[in-house]
C-alpha cells in the first residue's frame, strides 16, 4: 500500500519505518503548515497533537483531492471529542475516515526516536463510526498486522477512553507521582525490577499529557478515585495497627491479579 504519514513525531515515523519494513511505500510528512499532496496514497495517518486532528482532516478533505477508498487514520489517544468533530464525514463514501490508537510507546519522543518495531506484538484499537463499511475495517486490520500488530480491536470512543484512562493514563499519573518521593534520588543499590517497572513512564512530556488529562477527565476522575480509596484502605490498615484489614486487601489483589494472569493466557 501507498502510505502517508503526516506528523514527525514517535507514533508517526514509526508508522513510516513500520510500513517501508513491511514493504509497503512510505512518506512523511510535516504536521504543520499547508496540506501535502495526498492524491497518489491509499491510506493517510494523522499523526498530530489531538486538539489539532479535527483541523487537518477538515483541510484534508476540502483540499478534495484524496483518491477514491482512500482511509484517513487518525492515532490520539482521546477518542470521543476527535469522533464527536469529525463525524460529519460518518457518511463519506469516496473516502473514509477512522479513528485510531496505536498501544504502543517509548520513554522518548520524537522521529528521531522512532523505530520500525515499535508495534510488534501491540494492539491497534479502531473506534470506527456505525457507517463504516467492513470492508473499509478488514483493509486496516490486514495492514496493521503487516506493521508487527498482533491485534486490532474495535470499540466505540466512551468505552475506548474509560479503558485508557485506567490503562495508561492512570499509570502515568501514579508513575509521576512516584518519581517524586525525595527517597527516589537514593535509590541506587536498593532498587530491582519493581522500582524500574513503577519510573519507567514517570516523566510524561507535560503539554501533550496535560491536555489529554483534561480531554478525559471525566472518565480519568472516576477511575482516580477508585485507585485513591483503595490507597487510603492500606493506609488506615497501617495507621489503626489493623493487620486483618491489610491482609484482606493484599488478598483481593492476589485474586484480582490472577484473573489478570488468567486473562492474558487466553488472549
Amino acid at each position: 500500500m501507498n502510505v502517508a504519514v503526516i506528523g514527525r513525531g514517535l507514533i508517526g515515523g514509526s508508522i513510516e519505518k513500520a510500513a517501508l519494513r513491511a514493504g509497503h511505500a512510505a512518506s512523511v510528512f510535516r504536521g504543520r503548515g499547508p496540506v501535502p499532496d495526498l492524491g497518489a496514497f491509499d491510506l493517510v495517518f494523522v499523526a498530530v497533537p489531538p486538539e489539532a486532528i479535527p483541523a487537518l482532516v477538515d483541510a484534508i478533505a476540502a483540499k478534495g483531492n484524496l483518491k477514491d477508498g482512500a482511509i484517513v487514520v487518525d492515532i490520539a489517544g482521546i477518542k470521543r471529542p476527535i469522533c464527536a468533530a469529525l463525524a460529519k464525514y460518518a457518511k463519506e463514501t469516496r473516502w473514509h475516515f477512522v479513528a485510531g490508537h496505536p498501544m504502543a510507546g517509548k520513554e522518548k519522543v520524537g522521529y528521531e526516536n522512532a523505530v520500525p518495531n515499535l508495534f510488534d506484538g501491540a494492539s491497534m484499537i479502531l473506534t470506527p463510526f456505525p457507517e463504516t463499511p467492513q470492508t473499509v475495517l478488514a483493509t486496516l486490520d490486514a495492514f496493521f498486522r503487516t506493521l508487527g500488530f498482533r491485534r486490532v480491536v474495535i470499540t466505540d470512543p466512551a468505552h475506548h477512553d474509560e479503558m485508557i484512562a485506567f490503562t495508561s493514563q492512570l499509570c502515568h499519573l501514579i508513575s509521576s507521582a512516584y518519581v517524586r518521593e525525595p527517597l527516589s534520588v537514593s535509590h541506587a543499590g536498593y532498587s530491582a525490577g519493581s522500582f524500574r517497572d513503577m519510573v519507567r513512564v514517570g516523566a510524561p512530556e507535560p503539554d501533550t499529557w496535560t491536555q489529554l488529562f483534561f480531554d478525559n477527565r471525566d472518565a480519568l476522575l472516576p477511575v482516580l478515585d477508585r485507585y485513591l480509596a483503595r490507597l487510603r484502605d492500606f493506609r488506615e490498615a497501617l495507621a489503626d495497627d489493623d493487620r486483618a484489614r491489610l491482609h484482606r486487601a493484599l488478598e483481593t489483589g492476589v485474586v484480582a491479579k490472577a484473573k489478570i494472569d488468567e486473562e492474558n493466557i487466553t488472549l
